[in-house]
């Protein structure tokens, strides 16, 4: 954790690539070398593309369940799967693509931009940061142990009792999704709390809140919202494993149990978590469109608005999921009004990104396309959405494939697309190089294309009344040809994201060279070489503005941002601390080196719920007290802490 330099007075310098000072702070901020430096970094930028690969390799492992899936019900009977493979299929997949995928990737971004957008050197708990991609990383280990064992999660990723109870379910296919879960909310709140607080403490001087790229105002939204949603869920599963493995009655109506109860903390959390995968989604097209549009984002303060709102209404309607149960009317009546209420945060950005294209002078790159891509799909996604806000056309859709349909334009269409163009948009500043953009647009309409004649069709099959979670069906029913449409378009969109992969792979060796901003961007990450240095910025940027680099070109004040001047703070790991509202500087904080800690407790705590599962119970013990002595030996304190002069 970082920690407060006694008293000093920053010293304010101006930076020069190479100059005494850099290679000061080159010497400082490297890590280690070989594999020992890559097991115990806590660099911001490291940890953000390992989620991002890691993101991935679990978008192509939910890719090829969903495919074969598809093969199964490409036509009518077919008997490639059993009854019982195709449950463990459509759970690890929805897990996978839900839990493993959509939020992590978007915490990888997140991570690796944060400290460059804000004008800091790092998270504000670097080794917390590594701590949650590990959690992350095993946790999903966890959960894929079972699977080559025929005993994988096998009850859909909302986990329903009474069928995920001991008396239906004796398996251990269930235990190790909620212990699995378990585990991974404790990534998901680390992770959090670690963007939280590095909003609040670790921008650039003069960043005040009203300045911060909307990026961050869709990650910090969220984080904020997991910090609610997720002890929910947590709490669900540890409560059915408690069912299941202590003799517990909570969800068991035969002792006074309430069922119902599983559904209510599952989508008190599972509502929110949807625009927890969606808000920075938004935020990287709110911040990537208008670059390449030429212009400021039209209504940056409504935009900014509307995320929060988002969320906050993200709590109010979590009974939608929940209308077919037998509630009462009027808990129907306000759940559907907060249902339909919610479009308008969403509309507000919406008709911003419309108007941003509509003013400005768009550059028609790759990135710029899987944009407006994604403004298409989220307009469909939110339409069938807002249908299903009204209780009975939900009734008559909520166990038909229409919902599938809306889920997929929600999950893959507003989550893939975005974080597709913004790695083209990204990728020249992480790697220095730029990814081949005619390769890159014949991507897009493969992805395109594919995507909505894959799913699309969906919203037929459900109003022709295909079943949710059928794993096949008659040959009179009607479904055969649509049904095999889907399965094509599927096969073509993940042809596509095989098309960005290969794009990728061969751009990061023999991709033309970008130089520092080849978008001629806004914000403070494209102030510095691509990539960029270790420590990100040889002195903290002083901001004047909402666009730093574009302040001469907008000439809105006489005042200007400085990131060629500001403190230098090199007698050690170091950023400066600012105040929450205004960003003024207040402390030095000494950061924290790398460190082998976060991993060996991170492996600790796996042990911990591997050994729960096995019923090891001394194991756990023993594992416990690892994770408590890795944890007292990561906080013990190393330094007196004092409050600087400003």
């Amino acid at each position: 954790m970082a920690t407060i330099e006694t008293h000093r007075t920053p010293v304010i310098a101006r930076a020069a690539d190479g100059s005494a000072t850099s290679q000061k702070l080159q010497r400082t901020w490297d890590g280690k070398p070989g594999l020992g430096g890559w097991l115990s970094t806590v660099d911001h930028k490291e940890i953000g593309k390992r989620y991002i690969v890691t993101a991935f390799i679990f978008l192509l492992i939910g890719g090829l369940e969903a495919l074969a899936m598809r093969v199964q019900l490409a036509r009518p009977n077919q008997t490639l799967l059993t009854p019982e493979q195709y449950n463990q299929l459509f759970t690890m997949h929805g897990v996978t693509m839900i839990f493993l995928y959509a939020l992590p990737v978007l915490s990888g971004f997140s991570n690796y931009l944060w400290p460059l957008l804000l004008g800091s050197r790092d998270m504000a708990f670097p080794r917390l940061n590594a701590l949650s991609y590990w959690v992350f990383l095993f946790a999903g280990i966890f959960l894929y142990c079972s699977f080559p064992l025929g005993k994988a999660p096998n009850d859909g990723w909302f986990n329903y009792v009474p069928y995920a109870s001991l008396a239906y379910n004796p398996g251990p296919n269930i235990d190790v999704y909620a212990l699995g879960m378990v585990l991974l909310g404790i990534s998901t709140t680390v992770g959090s709390i670690n963007f939280v607080v590095t909003l609040a403490r670790t921008r650039a001087p003069g960043m005040s809140l009203n300045r911060v790229p909307i990026l961050v105002w869709g990650t910090v939204t969220a984080s904020v919202g997991n910090l609610f949603a997720v002890p929910a869920v947590s709490l669900a599963f540890f409560l059915l494993w408690m069912d299941r493995q202590a003799g517990a009655h909570f969800f068991d109506s035969t002792a006074g149990g309430q069922p119902l109860l599983w559904q209510h903390l599952f989508w008190m959390f599972g509502h929110p978590w949807v625009y927890a995968i969606v808000l920075p989604a938004m935020g990287i097209v709110s911040d990537g469109l208008p670059v390449l549009c030429r212009r400021p984002l039209v209504g940056y303060t409504a935009v900014a608005l509307s995320t929060v709102t988002t969320m906050v209404l993200g709590f109010g309607v979590w009974v939608h999921h929940m209308f077919a149960t037998g509630l009462p009317i009027l808990s129907l009546s306000y759940f559907s009004a907060a249902s339909m209420t919610i479009v308008i945060p969403s509309a507000v950005a919406v008709f911003a990104w419309i108007a941003t294209i509509w003013t400005g002078r768009p550059v028609f790159t790759t990135a710029f396309l899987f944009f407006t891509g994604f403004v298409l799909l989220f307009v469909i996604g939110g339409v069938s959405g807002f249908m299903t806000a009204a209780v009975p056309v939900d009734w008559q859709l909520t166990r038909t494939y229409f919902v599938v349909a809306h889920l997929h334009y929600v999950i893959i269409g507003i989550n893939v697309f975005p974080v597709v163009g913004g790695i083209y948009f990204w990728f020249p500043k992480a790697t220095g190089r730029l990814m081949n953009e005619a390769f890159g647009k014949w991507t897009f309409w493969v992805m395109f294309i594919g995507f909505n004649v894959a799913f699309f069709p969906m919203h037929i099959l459900g109003l022709l009344g295909m079943p949710r979670r059928t794993y096949t069906y008659a040959d009179n029913l009607g479904w055969g040809t649509p049904n095999l449409i889907v399965t094509i378009g599927a096969f073509v969109f993940g042809l596509g994201i095989m098309l960005f992969l290969v794009n990728a792979f061969v751009s990061l060796r023999h991709g033309r060279p970008a130089g520092p901003n080849p978008w001629d961007a806004s914000s403070l990450e494209w102030s510095t070489s691509s990539p960029p240095p270790v420590y990100n910025f040889a002195v903290i940027p002083m901001v004047a503005s909402r666009y730093p680099l574009w302040e001469n070109r907008l000439d809105d004040g006489p005042d200007r941002s400085s990131v060629g001047t500001g403190l230098v703070l090199d007698k050690e790991r170091e950023t400066i601390g600012t105040s929450v509202l205004d960003a003024e500087p207040d402390v030095i904080l000494k950061m924290p080196g790398d460190s082998y800690l976060p991993l060996l407790v991170a492996v600790a705590m796996t042990a911990v719920f591997t050994c729960m599962l096995l019923h090891s119970w001394w194991g756990a013990g023993i594992a416990a007290v690892a994770t408590f002595l890795g944890s007292v030996g990561w906080l013990w304190p190393r330094r007196a802490l004092a409050q600087i002069e400003t």
